[in-house]
């Protein structure tokens, strides 16, 4: 049918307003995306801004954070990671040269070494560290693991090297136990473990606890020491696990180490005897035979290992109370800082100062031939404990007629 001139004309007028609807609609929407992209764009530059700033203040803040906590005074600096500033930067030297811990963007290595130091000394949670460091909860714990993986790839550096007591041993605690290569003994560690688990972590005492296994040299050096067994697992019960460990203590034949009445007296392995007077504050009045003489003497040369544990207690608040970390990780804590505590002891001592630290093994070599790989009574053993307390004894009575 043919559309009237009329007809034609409404049908261009409906298309011309749909069209002009379109073209409203279309640059209404165009306006507004760019509108939106703008404020997207600008709300980006804030942010990035922002964030800028907060890096800047950050990084500068972690700097004077460092110089305020260890670089402004020594006393400062012992009291914050409870080394001075020159064993702390010794320490980071040997992280940066041989442990592989690196300078990031964000972070030096100095500021990561101290924040990891603080955490261990203090026991401080995360939300703390982010306040005193002005560091985010997972920088923080991201750099805790970065510096506590760079201390475990050195950890033969920092362990003591043991060194039998010789023949001409001159000093009056330690010329009996020639051939001895130090103390040995257990402690007790408190950690956090979830509620299911606790029952084979809890002590005689009712506590929480992971049993630490320590030896430690004359000089209050450790030698070796295995975390991570539960606290109800018995003394021997670890000492024999840390024996046979590829890589555990080694103690070659003809060596010992001073062991409690916990221990089994066997070859490698000198024990005091059972039920004689033995701790050192038990003694009133003096010894009446051989082998009371013997316990003093055993008990006053074994005491090194409890000054040894007590020690890194009062240096470390995360060895007195219930730690913030997880169980798994403590057992590496614990072994780390018994390392810190050796390098302590070996570079803030004044006839340190000028010596560097060489690499110490535990090891005595690879002769695993001439390693005790057991734990055993032996017969003989009693009988060469049963000699050296008898000589004792004579030696004592003898200087005692004479005085």
């Amino acid at each position: 049918m043919t559309r009237t001139p009329l007809q034609q004309q409404i049908v261009r007028n409906r298309k011309n307003v749909l069209t002009f609807v379109v073209r409203a609609f279309y640059a209404i929407y165009v306006i507004i995306h760019w509108w939106m992209m703008y404020d997207f764009a600008t709300n980006r530059l804030e942010k990035t801004t922002i964030l800028w700033k907060k890096y800047l203040m950050s990084y500068h803040n972690g700097h004077d954070s460092i110089h305020d906590m260890v670089y402004k005074s020594e006393k400062t600096s012992v009291v914050n990671i409870r080394m001075n500033r020159n064993a702390f930067t010794r320490l980071c030297d040997m992280l940066e040269q041989r442990g592989e811990l690196k300078n990031s963007k964000n972070m030096l290595v100095d500021e990561q070494v101290a924040m990891f130091l603080h955490v261990l000394e203090h026991n401080d949670k995360n939300r703390i560290i982010v306040e005193r460091f002005k560091w985010f909860g997972e920088t923080v714990s991201r750099y805790f693991k970065l510096v506590l993986d760079a201390v475990c790839r050195l950890h033969k550096e920092f362990y003591k090297k043991p060194v039998p007591i010789p023949d001409d041993e001159t000093d009056e605690r330690w010329r009996w136990f020639k051939g001895c290569l130090g103390a040995l003994d257990g402690t007790y560690i408190k950690v956090k473990v979830l509620a299911a688990n606790r029952k084979p972590y809890r002590t005689r005492k009712g506590e929480i606890c992971t049993n630490v296994l320590g030896v430690c040299s004359r000089d209050l050096q450790f030698i070796y020491v295995l975390a991570g067994w539960e606290g109800s697992a018995a003394d021997s019960r670890v000492l024999r696990d840390a024996i046979s460990r590829p890589h555990g203590l080694k103690i070659p034949h003809g060596t010992y180490c001073l062991c409690d009445v916990g221990y089994t007296n066997g070859e490698g392995f000198l024990t005091p005897y059972r039920g004689q007077c033995y701790h050192l504050n038990d003694w009133s009045r003096p010894p009446t035979n051989a082998k009371e003489l013997y316990n003093m003497r055993h008990s006053s040369t074994r005491n090194v290992i409890e000054r040894c544990f007590g020690l890194i207690k009062s240096r470390l608040a995360i060895l007195r109370h219930n730690a913030y970390h997880p169980i798994q990780s403590m057992p590496h804590i614990i072994i780390i800082y018994c390392l810190m505590h050796n390098f302590i002891r070996t570079t803030m001592t004044e006839d340190a100062l000028d010596q560097e630290i060489h690499v110490n093994h535990t090891q005595f070599g690879d002769e695993h031939d001439n390693i005790i790989s057991t734990i055993e009574t032996s017969q003989g053993w009693t009988d060469r404990r049963d000699l050296l307390a008898n000589t004792m004894f004579t030696d004592w009575s003898a200087r005692s007629a004479n005085n």
